[in-house]
């Protein structure tokens, strides 16, 4: 079995479209979460999100190709184009051909979905945009980087909701080490920051009205994000051949399924993924520093996360550091495993701690060491970024100092 490392990130987030900005706006907990300025609000209750405000595609794109690609996929190709340059990988007529391409997403060209309903159903059009199909298909997104960057291996995209990029990075993973691919190009995406989509989730009644704190007692709901990570995967000895950045070491990954409730964690199955990720990586609970959790804000996500915690860890949860990212990036949906895998990741890298921001409070039913506001240099050597989606189905990564 092959060792497998993190040699490249590129990111595009609402707090910075380089490494060194997001990195820089996770430790100074500099919220992404502001009014909604993309779409039209008077019809809408939630009238905040983490919107990537500072993505012109212009920039990125010759303006036929921008016309085929949704906001999802323009994220996915411009993060994917970053973490190559980043990895410093040359691709060669042989990494073309073995390369994996392996994308998580929950919800695929929902820009381009709300926009073609709205002229179809608002302004009675007769026809539809003729990209229409090839924009919104859930799949654009990694045909698109695998074209983009000439990659012609095993390319498909996996949609688990908001643990469909800790899946893909999970598969991309196993692919590596197990020899089917040298190197993978992994990540998420998610741009569905939509009239139509904030309407579904209003009636949910899961949205906050002012702002993202989880695991504190005020937290008043999730706020829904946008965003892309993607990241070059490959084998240790490959990486150290070529003399590559390495920011961490892929140790495990765990997965399961609550069969239970579509939308409520369940503490059990979630507990159940991250000892499976331990067992994989041959990591003892005693041995992680340092938990990247889910933590969406919600009453209940928050408590049966700490539960899952508790369950997982047993004595040893108590000595944990957990913090949430999404206090600062919202919930990219199926981007949001991607993202916080990148702070995970980072976190390694730097040996520091991002915090959890907006923490006002703290609840009695989230007991653990929630780092609040402020980030916190501390020695980590082993850590685990978790992934727990509507559906129940849940994923979680454990990853290794460099």
């Amino acid at each position: 079995m092959n060792r497998v490392v993190v040699t490249g990130i590129g990111v595009v987030t609402p707090i910075g479209s380089t490494r060194e900005k997001f990195w820089s706006g996770l430790v100074e907990a500099r919220s992404g979460i502001g009014p909604i300025k993309n779409i039209p609000t008077e019809r809408l209750a939630a009238r905040i999100a983490a919107q990537v405000l500072d993505f012109d595609p212009a920039q990125h794109f010759n303006p036929k190709r921008e016309n085929l690609l949704d906001r999802f996929a323009q994220f996915a190709v411009v993060a994917a184009r970053a973490a190559v340059q980043d990895a410093q990988l040359v691709i060669t007529e042989e990494i073309a051909l073995q390369a994996a391409t392996i994308v998580g997403n929950g919800a695929g060209g929902m820009t381009s979905l709300d926009e073609s309903y709205f002229k179809l159903y608002g302004q009675n059009a007769t026809r539809a945009h003729p990209l229409s199909i090839p924009r919104f298909m859930m799949n654009a997104a990694c045909s698109l980087v695998s074209m983009d960057l000439g990659l012609k291996g095993p390319t498909f995209m996996v949609a688990s909701a908001c643990s469909s990029g800790t899946h893909a990075i999970g598969q991309a993973f196993q692919m590596v080490r197990t020899g089917q691919t040298p190197v993978a190009l992994t990540g998420g995406t998610e741009a569905s920051i939509t009239v139509g989509t904030i309407k579904g989730w209003e009636a949910l009644r899961v949205l906050s009205s002012d702002t993202c704190r989880p695991f504190s007692r005020t937290r008043s709901g999730l706020v829904l994000g946008e965003g892309a990570a993607m990241f070059v995967l490959e084998t240790r000895e490959r990486a150290m051949a070529r003399g590559a950045p390495i920011y961490a070491e892929l140790l495990g990954f765990g997965m399961s399924a609550d069969a239970n409730d579509i939308t409520a964690v369940d503490p059990d199955g979630a507990a159940r993924a991250m000892r499976s990720a331990l067992t994989d990586a041959k990591v003892n609970a005693e041995e992680i520093d340092y938990v990247n959790a889910h933590g969406t804000g919600t009453a209940l996500n928050d408590k049966g996360e700490t539960v899952a915690l508790h369950k997982a860890f047993g004595e040893s949860a108590a000595r944990l550091a957990v913090s949430s990212s999404k206090g600062v990036l919202g919930h990219s949906l199926g981007a949001a495993g991607a993202v916080e895998f990148a702070a995970t990741a980072l976190a390694l890298h730097h040996q520091t701690i991002p915090p959890t921001a907006n923490f006002e409070e703290a609840d009695p039913d989230c007991d653990l060491d929630y780092v609040p506001n402020t980030a916190r240099n501390a020695p980590i050597d082993k850590a685990m970024s978790s992934s727990f989606a509507f559906g129940g189905l849940n994923a979680v990564l454990v990853l290794g100092r460099a």
